[in-house]
């Protein structure tokens, strides 16, 4: 029987967007279209996941391009072209020229899909979404960025690391920048149900946001060349099929706020459920005086960079 699958377009066939169009598929998720500027490597990798295809036994295709013409009619475009943080770099030192390869992006990507829903991967993320939104015109629900479920995620792995618990039995929350500026909230992230400052000390609470905060640096300083893309390319996956089908899952998103926790007109990660339309909702959890000044610093931080993006031109 043939099945017709949406379509996701994955811009940048690097290590995060051909592992994300390798989970996409492997997940019988969507056909995927794999496009970069580089001639020969989209198609090399589309066709290597193709042969991998009778193997896996997945339903949906792939195809490699470097011509934006064969991702006319995207459900979702997932944009993770960019270059990537080396040893000693932060997310905020590849704001210029990121902002040019987003800019260029965003432009072909919408001009075949304008009707798709957008996922920025791209870094420093909390700005390069604000810069695809603003260049687009996309509702904001539309338009939104991959980075709190990574950092959910490391956060999770701290927490596990730390307790030895079955990670099935962590449910972890970060939100804010998705880099230093983030936002672990430990109050808020549970075992079994329990927050973890419960069952934590406060010194071991501590230990784990300081990794999660440094789960990204961590990766690249084992590597030395280039950064992560395993657990980035999982996150959009996930985020991926939330909107596919419609799961109404919780899952932290930076998705720009107007209004929502005190923060106005910025991207930065937030706890939201995402569906066929993208953002449907952005859940407001009540948060103590010190997560609240926390959030409030982090947006301060993301606005600053946003400013230095205008002054750019």
């Amino acid at each position: 029987m043939i099945v017709a699958y949406p379509k996701v377009t994955v811009v940048g066939a690097g290590n995060v967007g051909a592992t994300t169009a390798q989970m996409i598929l492997m997940n019988n998720l969507a056909d995927v279209v794999l496009i970069d500027i580089v001639e020969g490597i989209p198609q090399g990798k589309a066709l290597d996941m193709m042969h991998s295809r009778s193997i896996l036994k997945f339903g949906p295709t792939i195809i490699g391009t470097n011509d934006y013409a064969d991702t006319a009619n995207s459900d979702i475009v997932v944009i993770t072209a960019g270059v990537p943080r080396k040893k000693g770099m932060t997310r905020e030192d590849l704001i210029d020229t990121n902002s040019k390869i987003m800019s260029s992006v965003i432009e072909q990507a919408y001009e075949a899909s304008p009707g798709a829903i957008f996922i920025c991967v791209t870094n420093p993320l909390d700005v390069m979404v604000y810069l695809a939104y603003s260049r687009s015109g996309l509702a904001k629900e539309r338009i939104f960025g991959m980075g709190g479920v990574l950092d959910s995620s490391r956060f999770a792995y701290a927490i596990q690391q730390a307790t030895g618990a079955d990670i099935a039995d962590i449910d972890a929350l970060v939100v804010g920048a998705h880099g230093q500026g983030m936002v672990p909230l430990a109050k808020h992230s549970t075992i079994c149900g329990k927050p973890i400052t419960e069952v934590l000390d406060a010194e071991t609470v501590s230990a784990c946001v300081k990794r999660a905060i440094d789960g990204g640096g961590e990766v690249v300083r084992h590597l030395k060349i280039g950064s992560a893309f395993y657990a980035p390319a999982t996150s959009i996956a996930k985020m991926v099929k939330a909107i596919l089908t419609d799961s109404d899952e919780v899952m932290s998103v930076c998705a720009k706020l107007d209004g929502e926790y005190g923060i106005f007109n910025l991207y930065m990660c937030a706890p939201v459920k995402l569906g066929p339309n993208g953002i449907k909702e952005i859940i407001e959890l009540d948060l103590d005086e010190e997560d609240s000044a926390a959030l409030k610093a982090s947006a301060e931080s993301i606005a600053a960079s946003v400013d230095k993006l205008k002054l750019r031109g």
